[in-house]
C-alpha cells in the first residue's frame, strides 16, 4: 500500500482500476483546513495526464511496472517482432503499441517492453541510437553554420534536421526522445 502523503515523482499506484504514476507532487498545508496532496499524474497505460488533490491519509495499491530487455527482430504487416534473449520466445506487439520514437529503431535493437500485470502496454526504445544517413543534400567545405539545418533520411525511414556538414553515409547519433541530431558517431 502506498499513503498519499508518501507520494514521490515517479511512485505508481492502481487507482480506481487504472494504473498512474506520479508525476508532480506538492503537500499543501493551509493556515486554515486540512493538510492536501496535489499532484499531476499520469495514466501509464493511456499517456493521459491528469490534476488531483487527495487527502494524505488516501491509500492506493502499489502497481509494479515490469520493464523487460528484449531485442526487435522485424515486423510483418502491423505486427511487430521482440525477443527475449534469455528464453528466446518472441512476442508480437500491434504497432499502436509503440511510441513515434520507435521511427529510430532498427532490427537487432534492445528496447524495453513495458508491461503491467502481463499485458504489455508500451516499447522503451533506447535514448540514444546510432544511424546512417541514406539521403541528404551533399555537404560543401566550408559549410559549418551551427543554426542552419537541411533535412536527412535516416537508414529506418525516419527524416531529422541536420547541420549543412553532414553527407551520405555518415553515422550519426540521435536522441530518440526528442529525434535531434546530437553528433557524428
Amino acid at each position: 500500500m502506498v499513503v498519499a502523503g508518501d507520494f514521490k515523482n515517479g511512485v505508481t499506484f492502481d487507482m480506481d482500476g487504472s494504473v498512474y504514476q506520479v508525476i508532480e507532487f506538492q503537500h499543501v498545508k493551509p493556515g486554515k483546513g486540512a493538510a492536501f496532496v496535489r499532484t499531476k499524474i499520469k495514466n501509464v497505460i493511456t499517456g493521459s495526464v491528469i490534476e488531483r488533490t487527495f487527502s494524505p491519509t488516501d491509500k492506493f495499491e502499489n502497481a509494479y511496472i515490469e520493464r523487460k530487455e528484449m531485442q526487435y527482430s522485424y515486423n510483418d504487416g502491423d505486427l511487430y517482432y521482440f525477443m527475449d534473449m534469455e528464453t528466446f520466445d518472441m512476442l508480437p506487439l500491434n504497432g499502436d503499441k509503440l511510441p513515434d520514437s520507435f521511427k529510430f529503431v532498427k532490427e537487432e535493437m534492445m528496447c524495453k517492453i513495458v508491461s503491467y500485470k502481463g499485458n504489455v502496454f508500451g516499447v522503451e526504445p533506447p535514448t540514444f541510437v546510432e544511424l546512417a544517413v541514406t539521403q541528404t543534400d551533399p555537404g560543401f567545405a566550408g559549410n559549418t553554420a551551427t543554426n542552419t539545418l537541411k533535412p536527412a533520411t535516416l537508414e529506418t525511414g525516419a527524416v531529422i534536421k541536420v547541420p549543412l556538414f553532414i553527407n551520405e553515409g555518415e553515422v550519426l547519433k540521435i536522441d530518440t526522445r526528442t529525434g535531434e541530431y546530437l553528433s557524428r558517431a
